[in-house]
């Protein structure tokens, strides 16, 4: 295996275009895979990072065949020696050309978040993925930049076939590539870790990008009143994302509270004076919280938990943060429940005075780490997340309050729960660049 993982990848290939500097280029990565590896460049580079969207025009009844491509801003090239020699007709083409230009704006929009891309004109462009195979994206992409006004254009990738790369050589001013292996098998071969990338890791980089340029605490702080959709139902909740936040951390409160719980409030503005955004909702509709069975349903309010990350991710402030959830009592038994559910995007959880065995066989399948905050005095609560804890197959933590007991009514036992809450969350969410 040549590289650990993409961003080792990325930090390798910053080392072999470290001459760029000077050019003061513009970084573009082509998603989703790409991205992790040109952050890294963009930021040894102290370069802008974007993406570059493009999608192939296959041959109507050879999809792999590529007749031209297309890229944001009606950007069209088109291969004239394919389409002839294919005999694509203009109304063939046009029907393609629908079909991926709105496709192309479809995951800019969703990448960016609805940020305008950063204009080519002029530039000195470095293309970045994370290898390459037969490298017809990444001729795409060139033509794409120059089409788009790009003055020179590197495309560099940590792994390519020597003959890949020698053909690309033909469309860009320069092609750089780490390893050129003879006899290349799969890309994901030369990595220990080739995981998919998601959207919302691709969304979470350019917004730490963008942090990176335009400073700590460029952005405004955001308060709003929101409501939540969740099936038939909708959740009123309060947001706050401070300036410049590197998290956002999800309220789930127990039985006969909501998100007026002078106790998570306290907590949650802890959390904003340490940069990291808050939502506190309420889990049930009055209606839903007159009958009892619900307060202690912990599938549905794990599901109500779920409802509020999907929200997270599609709102304009809050998109690309990444997401702890903080349970109280009950709700951290659902706030576990929901850590446990495949593609969960909760990276840290923290509990006070919760009953994870609520989860039950959920626990096993939390991969979030979990701290357990307990009141010493709270007996059957702490042998409760002892036991708990025997479950958890990730790192994790219980941290006793000397004294405390289940309210944290008493004297300083707040004020720690927040401060032990607060260095959880700042230890593991943010994106580590490291």
């Amino acid at each position: 295996m040549s590289f650990r993982d993409r961003r080792e990848a990325g930090r390798r290939l910053a080392e072999r275009l470290s001459g760029l500097r000077a050019a003061s280029p513009l970084v573009l990565g082509l998603p989703r895979g790409g991205v992790p590896v040109a952050f890294e460049v963009a930021e040894a580079l102290d370069a802008p990072l974007d993406v570059l969207v493009v999608r192939k025009l296959g041959v109507p009844f050879q999809p792999e065949l590529g007749m031209g491509a297309v890229g944001e801003g009606g950007v069209r090239v088109l291969n004239p020696d394919v389409l002839h020699q294919a005999r694509v007709t203009e109304a063939q083409l046009a029907e393609v050309e629908a079909r991926e230009r709105a496709a192309v704006e479809e995951r800019a929009t969703r990448l960016r978040r609805g940020r305008t891309a950063v204009p080519l004109a002029g530039r000195t462009v470095v293309i970045v993925d994370d290898g390459l195979a037969t490298g017809g994206t990444a001729r795409a992409a060139v033509h794409v930049a120059r089409a788009r006004g790009a003055e020179r254009v590197i495309l560099a990738v940590p792994v390519a076939p020597a003959e890949t790369v020698a053909a690309l050589r033909a469309d860009a001013d320069e092609v750089v590539a780490i390893e050129t292996p003879e006899p290349f098998f799969a890309i994901g071969g030369w990595y220990s870790d080739f995981s998919p990338t998601s959207d919302t890791e691709v969304v979470e980089l350019l917004r730490a990008a963008r942090g990176h340029e335009d400073g700590a605490g460029a952005d405004e702080r955001v308060d709003e009143a929101i409501d939540i959709p969740a099936g038939p139902a909708s959740l009123p909740g309060d947001l706050t994302i401070p300036p410049g936040a590197t998290g956002l951390v999800l309220f789930a409160h127990g039985s006969g509270s909501g998100r007026r719980s002078p106790r998570n409030q306290a907590v949650a503005r802890a959390l904003n004076d340490a940069g990291l955004g808050t939502l506190l909702f309420d889990l049930l509709t009055p209606a839903e919280e007159s009958d009892r069975a619900n307060v202690f349903d912990i599938p549905l309010l794990a599901t109500r938990l779920g409802a509020a990350a999907a929200w997270s991710s599609d709102d304009e402030h809050a998109a690309g943060l990444p997401i702890g959830f903080f349970g109280a009592s009950t709700g951290a038994g659902a706030a576990l429940w929901a850590a446990g559910e495949p593609g969960s995007p909760a990276r840290a959880i923290v509990s006070r005075g919760g009953r994870p065995d609520l989860a039950g066989g959920r626990l096993e399948a939390v991969r979030a780490p979990t701290l357990l905050i307990v009141g010493g005095r709270d007996e059957a609560v702490l042998e409760m997340n002892r036991d708990a804890a025997r479950h958890l197959n990730v790192e994790h933590r219980i941290e006793v309050v000397p004294g405390a007991t289940h309210l944290f009514e008493e004297p300083g036992a707040l004020e720690a729960v927040a401060d032990l809450t607060a260095r959880w969350f700042c230890d593991h969410l943010p994106t580590k660049h490291g």
